[in-house]
């Protein structure tokens, strides 16, 4: 993940599923939605999904040939496999979208990079593919992994207005800080928790 972990909702870029963007977003209104915690023979649909809505989200700001790399798959398969299986991750929470036995969307969130800092849970993963969008699908996953109560944090890609809409819709506010890596501008975005616009954040009363 960029920058230590980008947390986006992919921009519609005029994806086709079926021929039509129409068509998709009918399809995922139209099915059953379930959200539910990633199981290991999850992780080949997860990578797909992981990659896709890069390529969807950063194509433009990140090379093509990162977004392109025939690579990529097999690395993100690594990636969620660990994140799955290893003791280093039991702290993480890590939840799929599935509709009609597809994956549609993920989400993970753990401990934050900061262990002083004011907030819980940081969001490290939130990708929905851009047919799903307006379907309910990046809230269902949202709660599925940070608790309502729980002060959280989570780094977005700037611009990227769509997924901030979405964040701040559910909560979270920039706090005033920025990085950047692997080309990608990233903004903080903080829920229950208090900020004055510094970077410098305490928790909520």
């Amino acid at each position: 993940m960029p920058a230590g972990g980008c947390l986006a909702l992919p921009e519609l870029r005029g994806i086709r599923w079926g021929g039509h963007p129409a068509v998709a977003y009918d399809r995922a209104v139209g099915s059953s939605l379930i959200v539910r915690p990633a199981r290991v023979q999850d992780v080949r649909q997860m990578a797909r999904v992981h990659v896709r809505c890069w390529q969807e989200t950063y194509r433009g700001l990140m090379p093509d040939a990162v977004l392109d790399d025939p690579g990529f798959p097999a690395a993100r398969e690594r990636m969620w496999t660990d994140v799955l299986t290893s003791g280093r991750y039991r702290q993480n929470r890590v939840a799929v979208a599935e509709r009609d036995d597809e994956l549609a969307g993920i989400a993970m969130s753990g401990p934050p990079e900061d262990a002083a800092a004011a907030w819980m849970r940081q969001l490290y993963v939130l990708y929905v593919y851009a047919a799903g969008h307006g379907t309910g699908a990046g809230r269902a996953l949202l709660e599925a992994v940070i608790g309502s109560a729980e002060p959280a944090v989570l780094w977005v890609a700037d611009p990227n207005p769509r997924a901030q809409a979405f964040y701040r819709k559910h909560g979270f506010a920039a706090d005033g800080t920025a990085r950047s890596g692997d080309g990608v501008r990233e903004i903080r975005m903080v829920r229950g928790v208090q900020h004055d616009g510094t970077g410098r954040s305490h928790r909520g009363l």
